[in-house]
């Protein structure tokens, strides 16, 4: 195992350009087809040498605590929601020496919102996700699913659960191995 870990520390000190796929890990985002501006990607690739960081889902913190647990004042609509579970997403990512600009997939439940007529309100989700995905400061677009389930497992009045996958580039040659 030694000398494995010698070899790959010598080729990574001396690896440059298209030799290097290990340290010079990419990220492909594919655009939309005719100059769509949705902000999401078409698809997204990711080159070896990248980790990929599968994130559990993130449901909403409370918007009022001292409202009835479940009620629509306690949570919020789906924008609250939405910009909770982001900001939660946030920091987490950040715990793990990631941000959104690493995000490559994403995957959205939605509950339909009964002041709604059972829909999903998928405009007020997409009002925080342009927030944080498509700025200028954060222009990296993930591909995306957003779908509409019958519940979530925190219960009444939770209307959004979002779980994403991350890349990034293996820089650790230790981590390699």
């Amino acid at each position: 195992m030694t000398t494995l870990k010698h070899t790959l520390l010598v080729f990574s000190a001396l690896c440059t350009g298209a030799w290097c796929g290990l340290v010079n890990a990419e990220v492909k985002r594919y655009p939309l087809p005719n100059n769509s501006k949705f902000p999401i990607a078409r698809a997204v690739e990711v080159t070896a040498g990248t980790d990929l960081i599968y994130h559990s889902g993130n449901v909403p913190s409370p918007a009022n605590p001292d409202e009835k647990k479940g009620s629509r004042a306690y949570f919020g609509d789906t924008e609250t929601q939405a910009h909770s579970v982001f900001k939660k997403l946030e920091t987490s990512l950040k715990g793990l020496d990631l941000g959104f600009k690493d995000v490559i997939k994403m995957t959205v439940f939605i509950v339909g919102d009964p002041e709604l007529d059972g829909q999903m309100d998928f405009k007020g989700f997409m009002r925080a996700y342009t927030q944080y995905f498509g700025t200028e400061d954060q222009p990296n677009l993930p591909a995306r699913s957003a779908v509409q389930i019958a519940g979530l497992a925190g219960g009444p009045g939770m209307l959004i659960e979002i779980e994403l996958v991350a890349a990034r580039p293996v820089s650790d040659v230790s981590r390699a191995e």
